[in-house]
């Protein structure tokens, strides 16, 4: 930096000083002085630390773009991504009337991302912490065993929820499974889904009696699990699913003659059961390129005295109504309540949302189901049980919260103590 003094006063005529020349015209004469040297700490630094921070982000974002990469390489190889229909099959689909352009839609308009990217909401959820989104301990757990489960009669109705939306139906002598989720880790990417909150479950798949049939809502890894299908697939009469569904498990080893695709309010009748596909607000998809390539369903499961809903995944809609005033009243309806989120509010029902669409199908009591097991969206893990209880009160709607592997037997009291406060 230059810097100026004032130096001695000079005569303007001679040049010397006023001292010595004695003369009254002066000025001063400015004097530099030496340069000093930038302090350090300053501007250079400061715009070095820039670079260097800069360098930094895009090494890093390189690193998650080769990670993002890898994995998606990795996941498109492994056995869990399933099949595809054939194209015999989706010109099938097409003639069904809500299959297009290789899609299946919904009843009414539906946005999967409702708010923001959706490499923000996963950059949300990855990085931003959320108070109590898991239990510090594993849940309460009543064991079931094999035994438990065949000593039953014809007019037996009993619901076994074994956290998220995996369940068990024993109606009308047979047994059912509902998106038989099983296993501890989800999908073929473990290192990045979410983990199981108990390292063990009420009874494994290999000691589930045999099986009438497992229902499949739709193709989503925390709904169909390719390790519990593999395990079931030998000891299950028949696997009832959406339009397209069949495709993965074909490619799991399940004998053809044991799938069977199911439109929307098609049937199949077992002795003394019948079991309906219903409409359901959600989307599909296990990969990047295939989304909504399978349909998604809710089920009812009727007998001559007792009939059970299961919403499957989904957003609120107007199909609640049509199923209750076509299908209902329901003794017993298991309702999505968990996973929710003002980004994705169209395809995931919030817990008031959940009780109202209990009402609508004419629902004699709920069962809030697709909590209690992973952390998949930001609230905590106990907030959808909660709010849905409370709305319930209000409602004067009857609601079951059993610990995972109690069994709720209809007709007998309903599970209701508050072990998840």
């Amino acid at each position: 930096m230059n810097r100026t003094t004032i130096g001695p006063m000079v005569c303007r005529r001679t040049g010397v000083t006023a001292e010595a020349c004695g003369c009254v015209t002066i000025f001063p004469v400015s004097t530099r002085l030496p340069e000093q040297p930038a302090p350090i700490g300053g501007a250079s630094h400061v715009e070095l630390m820039r670079r260097i921070l800069k360098i930094t982000g895009r090494l890093a974002l390189v690193l998650l773009a080769v990670l993002v990469v890898a994995g998606v390489a990795f996941a498109n190889l492994s056995p869990e991504l399933g099949g595809k229909p054939t194209k015999a099959q989706k010109a099938a689909y097409a003639r069904t009337g809500r299959y297009h352009d290789g899609e299946f839609r919904n009843l009414e308009p539906t946005e999967v991302m409702t708010g923001g990217s959706t490499f923000s909401v996963l950059w949300r959820f990855l990085f931003t912490k959320v108070t109590n989104a898991a239990p510090a301990a594993p849940l309460p757990t009543q064991p079931l065993d094999s035994s438990s489960i065949t000593r039953k009669t014809p007019e037996t109705v009993r619901v076994t929820w074994f956290g998220h939306s995996a369940s068990l139906v024993e109606i009308g002598g047979k047994n059912v499974l509902l998106d038989p989720m099983l296993s501890v880790q989800m999908g073929p990417l473990s290192w990045v889904t979410p983990r199981r909150y108990n390292p063990s479950l009420a009874i494994t798949a290999e000691q589930l009696p045999a099986i009438d049939a497992v229902l499949i809502s739709h193709d989503h890894y925390d709904h169909l699990d390719y390790q519990t299908i593999r395990r079931l697939k030998d000891k299950t009469a028949r696997f009832l699913v959406p339009l397209g569904v069949g495709a993965h498990l074909l490619a799991w080893g399940v004998a053809p003659e044991k799938i069977q695709e199911l439109d929307w309010q098609d049937s199949v009748r077992l002795p003394g059961l019948t079991i309906i596909s219903t409409p359901a607000r959600h989307f599909s998809g296990r990969g990047l390129t295939n989304r909504n390539s399978t349909s998604w369903s809710s089920w009812v499961l009727k007998t001559p005295t007792h009939r059970v809903f299961y919403s499957g995944d989904g957003g609120y809609g107007q199909h609640f109504r049509a199923i209750g005033q076509q299908h209902g009243p329901f003794n017993l309806a298991l309702l999505e309540c968990g996973q929710y989120d003002a980004n994705w509010a169209q395809i995931h029902m919030l817990p008031e949302q959940s009780v109202q669409a209990a009402l609508d199908v004419r629902a004699r009591a709920m069962l809030p189901v697709h909590w209690g097991a992973f952390t998949e969206a930001h609230h905590a893990w106990n907030e959808p049980v909660r709010r849905a209880t409370a709305a319930a009160a209000l409602h004067q709607l009857p609601i079951t919260t059993p610990e995972l592997g109690q069994p709720v037997t209809l007709g007998q009291p309903l599970p209701q103590r508050r072990w998840w406060e």
